[in-house]
């Protein structure tokens, strides 16, 4: 495995303590120490965050994902050989950095750890994703070729992520916010490499989906070239624990709450360009089903328990 482009780390802080102990000792005596009051103490904050870029990105290798069904029978879904690489906007290579913070939620409640991604105000940091898919299930090991993710592109989202507001809830909270643009989705059952990249008309078979938009949208169902709030965390949260039922079963349990003020769930949108299946069993060998659009999605409240099953 191979992976490089990990420059331009760069680390901030405030010495905001520093400075309130140095306020503080200017009113001491010569020779002696002075306790903060608690008010003082309080009102000191930091700002530590991490800021990098990830120039020249690239990840290649023999690197397989396996999930294996729960019980006997031993079924999998497996993804392998990743290829995963990212351009880079010459204008903004450092100055447009992903940056790490603790940030205060504000209400006593715990503070957040908040991933947040460049502004790419450009498109040019562009991602291509590629890697080999297959199923193992029943006793048939069925090969199901190539996932090719080409050009994508997302701007100013962002991963939060903190503790439950609600006592006696454990896990993790999360907010997410997502805008993407993929240039192009691609199933190639006979691989990959079926055809140059340059030339997509010239494979042989492949579902494409080409010109995906997700993003924020207004009531009438126009994309706002904004990040949609899929969760908050302090006014809509995710969740992710573990959680066990009255019959003592225990379950990995995914979910979304209710939003906690008056607004309602932030409003989402997304629209595909063109759906086209290639196969030399079609007739004209190519079934166009246009575009597809999704006006306005809302999550205003998701609950999903995943258990092992036999």
């Amino acid at each position: 495995m191979r992976r490089s482009g990990f420059d331009g780390l760069q680390l901030r802080r405030r010495a905001a303590a520093a400075a309130a102990a140095a306020l503080a000792c200017a009113a001491c005596h010569a020779g002696e120490m002075q306790a903060l009051a608690d008010d003082e103490l309080a009102a000191v904050r930091g700002a530590d965050g991490l800021a990098f870029n990830l120039q020249n990105f690239s990840l290649t290798g023999p690197l397989t994902l396996t999930y294996t069904m729960p019980g006997p029978s031993g079924n999998t879904l497996w993804f392998s050989n990743l290829a995963l690489s990212r351009s880079d906007d010459p204008a903004a290579t450092f100055s447009d950095p992903y940056l790490l913070k603790v940030a205060s939620r504000g209400g006593g409640l715990a503070d957040v750890i908040r991933l947040s991604e460049p502004a790419n105000a450009n498109g040019l940091l562009k991602w291509q994703i590629a890697a080999d898919w297959g199923v193992n299930a029943d006793g048939i090991d069925f090969q199901g070729g190539g996932l090719v993710v080409q050009d994508l592109v997302t701007r100013g989202g962002s991963v939060t992520l903190t503790t439950p507001a609600t006592p006696g809830v454990e896990g993790i909270a999360f907010g997410l916010a997502l805008r993407a643009d993929i240039g192009n989705l691609l199933i190639r059952p006979r691989g990959r490499d079926d055809t140059s990249l340059a030339d997509p008309a010239s494979v042989s078979e492949q579902w494409r989906l080409s010109g995906i938009h997700l993003g924020a949208a207004s009531d009438s169902g126009v994309l706002l070239g904004t990040p949609w709030v899929i969760a908050d965390a302090t006014n809509q949260p995710g969740i992710v624990n573990a959680v066990t039922d009255s019959s003592g079963v225990s379950s990995l349990h995914l979910g979304i709450g209710w939003p906690t003020s008056a607004a309602a769930a932030l409003i989402g949108g997304l629209a595909i360009d063109s759906i086209v299946f290639k196969s030399e069993a079609l007739p004209g060998g190519m079934l166009d089903l246009g575009s597809s659009r999704i006006g306005t999605m809302q999550i205003q409240y998701l609950d999903i328990k995943l258990r092992a099953g036999y």
